[in-house]
């Protein structure tokens, strides 16, 4: 039996908020072909993603990135990461001690809400559970098979 994945090149960024317009951009790039509209949810929660991953990278630390991971682990779904280098000490979550009202006047920490929303599924593992070396938050969204582009080329690995 064999499970074709399709892997898209690594991106590194600075863990730099004015990596964004780049971070965007590789990925329009990266899903040409793709349902449009689906692009573009893709690019919004990139968006988020890459802020909260530069929010959590400690920039004066060696190496101090962020790595885009972007993959299609079947045919029906597309699964978009991004690391932090860690230093930031933080873990993913969507914050829920706030009021409502508080909520209304928040402007920070409604991305993870956002993917929440957007995302089939979200979640996060450690780098290390050892030691502050980063925190990987990964999304996965559906796809119209039919819509898929040709060309693509799998990784085919067989049991």
């Amino acid at each position: 039996m064999t499970t074709p994945t399709v892997f898209w090149e690594p991106r590194v960024y600075q863990g730099e908020l004015a990596e964004l317009a780049q971070v965007r951009a590789d990925l329009a790039r990266d899903l040409t072909g793709f349902d449009p509209d689906l692009v573009d949810t893709l690019r919004l929660c990139a968006s988020e993603l890459h802020a909260n991953a530069v929010r959590y990278t400690d920039p004066e630390r060696l190496y101090g990135e962020v790595i885009r991971i972007l993959s299609m682990p079947d045919e029906r779904t597309l699964r978009l990461s991004f690391s932090d280098s860690g230093g930031g000490g933080g873990i993913p979550r969507i914050p829920s001690e706030r009021t409502e009202d508080e909520w209304d006047r928040a402007e920070g920490q409604r991305g993870l809400l956002l993917l929440e929303n957007l995302a089939r599924e979200w979640g996060h593992v450690r780098l290390a559970p050892w030691a502050d070396l980063g925190t990987c938050v990964w999304a996965t969204f559906d796809v119209d098979t039919a819509a898929v582009p040709t060309g693509l080329r799998p990784f085919v690995f067989t049991d």
